[in-house]
């Protein structure tokens, strides 16, 4: 973590109060493990039931990853919002970050139903970008939620972001990562439009499959 360039791009702020900020913003990082650690074993307990009454596994795999304590800093300044822990929990959402990856579409929805109807679980925000693609294509349903944490001495709400997808939608929204973020070059408009078209054709297939599994469930 580049401490020095962030007190740079922190301007006036007090150099030893933003220090100390940082540091007990790195100490959250606990508190965010351990709602992923819940988070995950949630979708797995989910994902046992669905096998033994269903006799398949509507979750391919599950990713996890706590955002750093230099990210939610950098976001912090960017939005010209106070550094402090009480300022990520309340406007970061997604520091505790969880992507479900689903066999089909439908799987999608019926994982985020059994998640959002456990009484613990608190939606907060739904985006939904299977049913209203983003611009580029990128499709995912997105779930910002709260949760409560029990500690030795105390019980606390944590936020998270939990994002579902297919493992087509997985495949593009890596890739697409890779291409566009990766690289230092300014991608062209028709290549933009390539990747979009591509997007579009994978969820096509995305579509198919499910349907194709649907014909073999009826059979």
């Amino acid at each position: 973590m580049n401490q020095n360039r962030i007190l740079e791009e922190a301007g006036a702020i007090d150099p030893g109060r933003f220090l100390e900020d940082y540091r007990e913003l790195a100490a959250l990082e606990h508190l965010y493990n351990a709602a992923i650690r819940q988070l995950t074993i949630k979708f797995e307990i989910l994902n046992d039931e669905f096998k033994v009454k269903y006799e398949r596994s509507p979750i391919h795999h599950v990713e996890s990853r706590v955002k750093s304590t230099e990210s939610i800093v950098n976001k912090l300044l960017k939005r010209g919002l106070e550094i402090s822990t009480e300022s990520a929990r309340e406007h970061v959402n997604d520091i505790a970050g969880v992507r479900v990856v689903c066999c089909y579409i439908d799987d999608v929805y019926s994982v985020a139903d059994m998640l959002l109807r456990q009484s613990d679980i608190k939606l907060l925000k739904e985006q939904d970008y299977i049913r209203e693609p983003n611009y580029n294509g990128y499709r995912s349903l997105h779930l910002d939620i709260e949760m409560p944490i029990y500690l030795s001495d105390k019980t606390e709400m944590v936020k998270a972001e939990v994002q579902l997808r297919t493992v087509a939608m997985d495949f593009w929204a890596s890739l697409e990562h890779d291409l566009r973020y990766k690289s230092d070059k300014t991608i062209p408009a028709g290549i933009q439009d390539e990747m979009l078209s591509c997007a579009n054709e994978i969820a096509e297939i995305d579509r198919r499959m499910q349907e194709i599994y649907k014909r073999i469930q009826a059979i």
